[in-house]
């Protein structure tokens, strides 16, 4: 194994907190933006002004402005009709600081990634897996836009299918970021069976496909309805004829209540037992106490995300609860995508001239 030589920790070290600053401003970003979605305030704010609309409304006359224009959207006319000033500024602030948040990640992620080029610390292959993950930072505003966009003229919410690609591509952005951190420490490979691998790799791959149901159960608020457990619906399996009522039948899969919600469930049911069994594989072929423990900690947190999901369904969705129930999603993902990487075959990236820092001899 090549070991960083001593000269070079502190630069290695910046680049590593950079990034996981970035990793935890996006963690927070997709919390802020389930409250945004929780409160109904993602549609308060109805132009998409990339520069000026950095600055909130300054004076009375600004926000009476905001909110007339709110006022002309479908949502305010069926859903808050009558709201008071006061009132739309509370969900205005929501929306702008999802916005901000969004901005700021922006400049933290650029500025810094600017100054590390210059200096020389990210060798090529690194830089292109950075400006890769700037184009989708990039592309992210814009998708945020167009999910805000579906819900300015027929609608008096945004659509489900633009809000789960918009949350999927903002943690699509935080595994790739997560996955360039992990690898720029210095570890020894650890010999494991492919099983062990693959089974990673399945977790990291569900964990995504739970992540985008759980963003169309709350696009459709399916999690409003069908409120017991473990039946939905009167039964642990609902009536076919119930689940894929509508034509043509794939779109139940997407647009139907009842389905959607009970796709969530049987999806967690899987992750749960697949992190069960892989965490007993780990400990029964003997993988080493980095692989266990990997195992045993995201099996440990599906559980604990599975209870907050039962909890926050049960309870119809209070906000405390489907926050908690987000963040620790969140949490499942990292764990998975730490346990995949420390099972995957260790690539060059560790070498400090692919950080494009000086090499320097070492015993």
């Amino acid at each position: 194994m090549t070991a960083f030589p001593a000269q070079q920790a502190p630069q290695i070290r910046a680049v590593r907190w950079w990034l996981v600053s970035i990793a935890a401003l996006i963690a927070l970003m997709v919390l802020v933006g389930g409250a945004t979605r929780l409160t109904e305030a993602g549609l308060s704010i109805v132009e998409w002004k990339p520069i000026t609309g950095a600055l909130p409304p300054l004076d009375q006359e600004q926000w009476t402005q905001a909110f007339e224009a709110y006022k002309k959207i479908p949502q305010y006319r069926e859903m808050n009709a009558g709201m008071n000033l006061a009132e739309f500024e509370t969900i205005f602030w929501w929306e702008f600081g999802h916005r901000l948040l969004g901005r700021v990640i922006g400049f933290a992620y650029l500025l810094p990634f600017v100054w590390f080029m210059w200096r020389g610390f990210l060798g090529a292959d690194l830089q292109r897996r950075l400006w890769l993950i700037f184009g989708l930072g990039a592309l992210q505003g814009a998708v945020g836009w167009w999910m805000v966009a579906s819900g300015l003229s027929q609608r008096v919410e945004v659509s489900h299918y633009r809000l789960a690609a918009h949350l999927v591509l903002a943690l699509l952005i935080f595994a790739a970021i997560v996955w360039t951190l992990r690898r720029l420490a210095d570890r020894p490979p650890l010999s494991v069976s492919s099983r062990l691998k693959i089974t990673s790799i399945v977790l990291v791959v569900l964990t995504f496909v739970q992540l985008y149901l759980g963003a169309l159960v709350a696009g459709l608020r399916a999690g409003k309805i069908y409120n017991t457990w473990p039946a939905i619906d009167g039964r642990f399996i609902p009536s076919p004829s119930r689940l894929f009522f509508d034509v043509p039948r794939w779109r139940n899969l997407f647009d139907n209540t009842l389905t959607v919600q009970f796709e969530h469930r049987m999806m967690a049911y899987l992750l749960f037992v697949l992190a069960i069994l892989h965490a007993f594989d780990a400990i029964r072929s003997r993988a080493g106490a980095a692989a266990v423990n990997g195992a045993l900690w995201l099996a440990a947190v599906i559980t604990l995300q599975a209870t907050l999901g039962i909890l926050t369904l049960l309870n119809q969705v209070p906000i405390d609860l489907a926050l908690a129930h987000q963040a620790v999603a969140i949490a499942v993902l990292t764990l998975a995508i730490f346990q995949a990487e420390r099972l995957a075959g260790r690539q060059a990236e560790l070498k400090p001239q692919e950080l494009g820092l000086p090499v320097t001899q070492t015993g």
